[in-house]
């Protein structure tokens, strides 16, 4: 039989020796798991849509129908990388490396995963590799 999930609230409110316990890790397991089914579950949607689009003769409706299917293509693109986030994110879990940044080693921090669950650079990192990336635009 298995324990019961933490709550967002027990989860925040354990002490930072259990960072990435197997509890914390069974909450975000299933945080992500809830998240790609969401995210399966709209792509479909969005993919029935796009079948049964049916075409115009008028050539303004036409126009307009392009449009709105080179929208859904892009939306749908956004929503694919995300999906192979998760699926990355789900694989670190199997691995022992979620909650780890990638840069430095250190705990993420679980409001950070709170928020964006496929993170894999602490705050910190991310403000350096941003500022990185700022520079290189400006160079």
């Amino acid at each position: 039989m298995t324990t019961p999930l933490l709550t967002r609230e027990q989860l925040l409110a354990q002490p930072k020796k259990n960072y990435m316990n197997p509890d914390q890790q069974a909450f975000f397991r299933d945080l992500l798991l809830q998240q790609r089914k969401e995210l399966q579950d709209r792509i479909g949607e969005e993919f029935q849509g796009l079948r049964d689009m049916q075409p115009e003769s008028d050539p303004i409706d036409v126009g307009s129908a392009e449009e709105q299917r080179q929208w859904q293509l892009r939306m749908l693109e956004r929503e694919k990388k995300l999906l192979d986030k998760i699926d990355q994110a789900l694989d670190r879990l199997a691995k022992g490396d979620y909650g780890w940044c990638d840069e430095t080693g250190e705990p993420i921090g679980l409001p950070r995963l709170l928020l964006r669950p496929t993170a894999t650079l602490s705050i910190e990192a991310k403000e350096r590799q941003e500022l990185r990336e700022k520079h290189q635009r400006e160079a």
